[in-house]
């Protein structure tokens, strides 16, 4: 998609939000807090443009004459790069891996699709005809079996056993190459279950340099990392200034992008009226287009980012209701209503429950309605169902707590994968993306059910893993914890929060197996990232720290929608401000 159509085609007028300034213009850091009693929002400020013509980012007013002239160095900086990539000089040299490893972590890949395949096959075809491993340094052997990897090509692991010793473990001398190391624990987040050498790679290599590598690329959000990349990335090759000026530059528009619809997302959410309905419910916008913003990082890809959010919205919202609301009673009436879908079942609902019913069918059958007007067909049926499933999982939930029976486990687990929201989510985003296009909306569950079982599984593990309650929530949650506890009374706490991170490094493995097996099916991959994505950003969600703070995930918002800093001595901004 070309530049200039993308942002031209960006919703206007555009705002720009920055967080509240004091008197003495310092800049306050709004946060978000985990805490029912005491919550803190972001503060978001809205600054409209006269002109709806005006490209702003971060309270730089970019006019047009500059905003072409911007746009303009954009697209020649994407061509240059492209060039570099179809370079004959750099075919199946480790330089231009090197240079796909910078463009993926530099979260601007998606301009490069076509190309970085094209490079990546070339290097799979040496691998497998000709018989040169043996010639690898270990940082290139790794890189190497990364990249091939993570896009669907079939690298067996077996290949590390050249860096092994007579008595079958890693060499000690390899204790020397940092560098090295430091791609073979990258390269072990890829593992399979089974390949006990992934693990025995990953173990070795985390002695030496696992604290310099807090989040390795493969469970990341690129976009997250990219800054830190940015400024270690060093001038070996004599291409890495022209990229690092391409990831600013692409930095800024997709930060403009998300900041115009965070803004529609706020309008939205206002209008509702939900918020004033349910007034303990959550109300945090921010946070639910977060997830949105993360799994689907494509600037281009606004009007998936808008109506994900909108699903997303609801679930918090209904969680809250079940949780805060409803009596056993009611809880079974709003089920019910939702599996009928029908308007007229607004007369079976409490008064206060009518507005977040009709609103839910408002808005999953307008998302029906324009993913028809885009693709063809209507999947209302398969998203009608989605929400009856979850709606199911909550009223289970609702009677285990609120008869105060334990459920085993494996039961707490299985009901909690739905009731996570995951399969809801991505089967949303699964026609959002109009990947089935061509099966007339017959959604393929048996080819990506695993897929979205193991998204589910880290979600409600992570979740549950928390010492802090999710949100504001009161009252015991039942987490998987607690019931893995009830059923082996010989556990500690300790033990059993080890059980629960063996489980989600394991469901890592089931999910890379199936990232895997879909990269295979490029028609499928756009899915497949998101999916990852999705996966990637539940521990920015759950990581809470002792103060039920997030504080990776405030780092992480700033960062993405926020942070202006790169903008400071670009020469059009430069030159903007002179004027």
């Amino acid at each position: 998609m070309a530049v200039y159509k993308f942002l031209s085609s960006l919703p206007s007028p555009p705002s720009n939000f920055h967080t509240e300034i004091n008197a003495d213009n310092r800049v306050t850091k709004p946060s978000l807090v985990a805490c029912r009693t005491k919550s803190q929002k972001w503060s978001i400020v809205e600054a409209k443009s006269s002109d709806p013509h005006q490209m702003i980012l971060h309270g730089h007013s970019i006019k047009s004459n500059l905003q072409d002239k911007f746009l303009k160095e954009y697209e020649q900086k994407m061509e240059d790069v492209r060039e570099l990539l179809n370079s004959e000089e750099l075919q199946n040299q480790i330089e231009s891996l090197m240079l796909v490893d910078a463009i993926q972590r530099l979260g601007v890949d998606y301009h490069f699709q076509e190309e970085i395949e094209a490079v990546l096959w070339r290097h799979y075809m040496a691998a497998t005809t000709y018989d040169g491993l043996s010639y690898y340094t270990l940082h290139d052997l790794s890189l190497r079996f990364r990249l091939l990897r993570q896009q669907g090509f079939c690298i067996p692991a077996d290949i590390f056993d050249n860096f092994k010793g007579k008595d079958g473990a890693f060499e000690s001398k390899l204790k020397q190459d940092i560098r090295g190391l430091m791609e073979l624990y990258e390269a072990a987040q890829l593992g399979l279950e089974g390949e006990d050498i992934l693990d025995e790679a990953a173990k070795f290599s985390s002695q030496i340099v696992g604290n310099r590598l807090k989040h390795p690329y493969h469970k990341s959000i690129a976009r997250f990392t990219a800054k830190k990349y940015i400024r270690d990335l060093q001038d070996i090759y004599g291409w890495e200034k022209t990229l690092k000026e391409l990831a600013k530059m692409d930095y800024y528009v997709a930060q403009t992008a998300y900041q115009q619809e965070l803004s529609q997302i706020s309008k939205w959410w206002k209008n509702l009226g939900l918020a004033e309905e349910f007034k303990q419910a959550r109300n945090e916008p921010l946070k639910w287009y977060t997830w949105s913003m993360a799994t689907l990082s494509d600037p281009s890809m606004s009007e998936q980012r808008l109506e994900l959010t909108k699903s997303i919205t609801f679930i918090y919202i209904i969680d809250d209701i079940f949780d805060l609301y409803g009596t056993p009673e009611e809880l079974i009436v709003f089920t019910q209503a939702v599996k009928r879908w029908d308007y007229a079942a607004i007369e079976m609902l409490p008064k206060s429950w009518k507005m977040c019913y009709k609103a839910l069918l408002d808005t999953t059958n307008e998302i029906g309605s324009k993913i028809y007007k885009k693709y063809g067909y209507n999947p209302i049926n398969s998203l009608k169902s989605t929400w009856a499933s979850l709606c199911d999982s909550y009223l289970l939930e609702a009677k285990w707590f609120g008869s105060g029976h334990l459920p085993t486990s494996n039961e707490r687990l299985e009901n909690g994968k739905v009731s996570s929201g995951v399969p809801l989510v991505l089967v949303h985003l699964f026609f959002l993306l109009g990947i089935n296009e061509e099966t007339g909306g017959a959604f393929p569950m048996d080819d990506i059910s695993e897929l979205i079982s193991s998204v589910a599984v880290l979600l409600r593990l992570w979740n549950d893993f928390g010492s802090a309650k999710d949100e504001r929530q009161d009252g015991n949650d039942g987490s998987y914890i607690e019931c893995y506890m009830k059923e082996n009374p010989d556990s500690t706490t300790e033990i059993a929060r080890e059980h629960v991170v063996d489980m989600i490094s394991s469901e890592w493995k089931c999910l890379n197996k199936e990232c895997f097996r879909l990269n295979q099916n490029s028609s499928i991959s756009s899915f497949t990232k998101a999916a990852l994505n999705l996966a990637r950003m539940v521990p920015l969600m759950y990581s809470y720290d002792d103060n039920q703070r997030l504080p990776v995930l405030e780092e992480y918002i700033n960062s993405t929608l926020f942070d202006d800093t790169f903008l400071e001595h670009h020469p059009i901004l430069d030159q903007e401000q002179r004027a």
